[in-house]
C-alpha cells in the first residue's frame, strides 16, 4: 500500500495565502475537528510528455463545490478562484507531478452541532503520492474482499458528496479488508447491491460488456469513472449501469476500480474467488491503455479533463 509523502518543504494555499507547511494550521475548537464538517478532492497532477497537466481540475473543483452546497457550506471562493489555487500551488512548489487535495471546511467561531456562523475556510495541499494500491497493483491487479461493512444508506449521509464524515464509514470498510489481509474492500449497498470500494468505483466486465453500479447505489460520480465510462462508448463497449448482485462478483470476467488515487486497478480475486484466470483482463487492459493514453495526450480529450500547468 502506497503512502503519501508529507514534503514539508512544500507550501501550501490557506484562505488566499500561500503558507510554509508548518504554519498550515488549524485551531482545536474548529468545527470541523469536531463534527468533520468538511469536502475535498483528490486531484493529480501528471508529468507528461508535453508538460505537467492537472486532470479533470474543472470537474474535481465543480464536484467540491456540489459537495459544500449539498451542506449549505457557502464560502467566499468562486469555481476559478479554487482552480487557480491548485494551479498556483503546483507552480510555486515547482512539482512536475503531485497529488493535490483541496479542502472546504467549517472553521473557529463556535462549538456545536449547528455550525451557525462557523467561516467556510479553504484550502489546497500538495501530497507526493505514489500508486494508492501499491506497486505493481496496475500491472498484476489486487486481492479483495466484500466487506461487512455497508456503504451509507440514501437519506442518512449524501454519497454524492465527498464529505469527510462520510469516509469514517470507508476506513471502517479499509481496515476491516486489511485486517483479513486484502489490499481492498467492496461495500454493497442497503439493498445488498454491489456499491464501490472505500475510496474507488467499480467495473465488472462479463461477455464483453461493462457493468458499474448507478449512482443510487450509494456511489460517488466519480471522476475517473466518468473518462472511463466515455471511453468504453469510444470503444464500442455496451455499458449496463445497473444493480449488481454481490455473486456477480464471483463469476465476472474481469473486474476493476477506477478512482484519481487508484487510477484503473485490475482485480484479480474477490473473497478469495479467482477473478477470471487470476490475471489483468483485455478489456481492462485495453481501457487502461486508453485512460493513460487520455492522460498523456495520445487521444482526443472530449471532456476537456486535460489542464496545462
Amino acid at each position: 500500500m502506497a503512502k503519501s509523502k508529507f514534503d514539508e518543504s512544500l507550501k501550501i494555499w490557506m484562505n488566499g495565502k500561500m503558507v510554509d507547511w508548518k504554519d498550515a494550521t488549524i485551531h482545536l475548537a474548529a468545527h470541523a475537528m469536531h463534527y468533520a464538517s468538511a469536502v475535498f478532492e483528490g486531484i493529480r497532477c501528471y508529468k507528461t510528455p508535453d508538460g505537467s497537466i492537472i486532470f479533470g481540475l474543472r470537474q474535481h473543483i465543480r464536484r467540491l463545490l456540489d459537495s459544500a452546497k449539498i451542506y449549505r457550506m457557502n464560502g467566499p471562493f468562486s469555481q476559478e478562484d479554487l482552480e487557480k489555487a491548485c494551479m498556483d500551488v503546483v507552480r510555486v512548489n515547482k512539482m512536475d507531478e503531485a497529488y493535490l487535495r483541496p479542502l472546504l471546511y467549517r472553521g473557529y467561531h463556535s462549538l456545536g452541532v449547528f455550525p451557525g456562523d462557523c467561516p467556510i475556510d479553504a484550502a489546497v495541499m500538495p501530497l507526493r503520492w505514489g500508486k494508492y494500491l501499491g506497486d505493481g497493483a496496475l500491472e498484476n491487479g489486487i486481492d479483495v474482499c466484500v466487506s461487512s461493512w455497508t456503504r451509507i444508506a440514501p437519506n442518512t449521509l449524501p454519497a454524492l458528496a465527498k464529505a469527510g464524515a462520510n469516509y469514517m464509514n470507508s476506513q471502517l470498510i479499509k481496515i476491516d479488508a486489511m485486517a483479513m489481509g486484502f489490499d481492498e474492500g467492496i461495500a454493497l449497498d442497503r439493498g445488498g447491491f454491489v456499491s464501490e470500494g472505500s475510496g474507488e468505483n467499480i467495473f465488472l466486465v462479463r461477455d464483453g460488456e461493462l457493468w458499474t453500479p448507478p449512482l443510487s447505489g450509494s456511489v460517488l460520480p466519480g471522476i475517473t469513472r466518468a473518462a472511463v465510462l466515455q471511453l468504453a462508448n469510444e470503444a464500442g463497449f455496451a455499458v449496463n449501469i445497473a444493480n449488481i448482485p454481490r455473486e456477480m462478483l464471483y463469476i465476472a470476467d474481469e473486474v476493476f476500480f477506477t478512482g484519481t488515487a487508484a487510477e484503473l486497478t485490475p482485480i484479480r480475486s474477490v473473497d478469495k474467488i479467482q477473478v477470471g484466470d487470476g490475471k489483468p483482463g483485455a478489456v481492462t487492459r485495453q481501457l487502461q491503455k486508453a485512460f493513460f493514453d487520455l492522460i498523456e495526450g495520445r487521444r482526443p480529450d472530449p471532456m476537456g479533463l486535460r489542464v496545462h500547468v
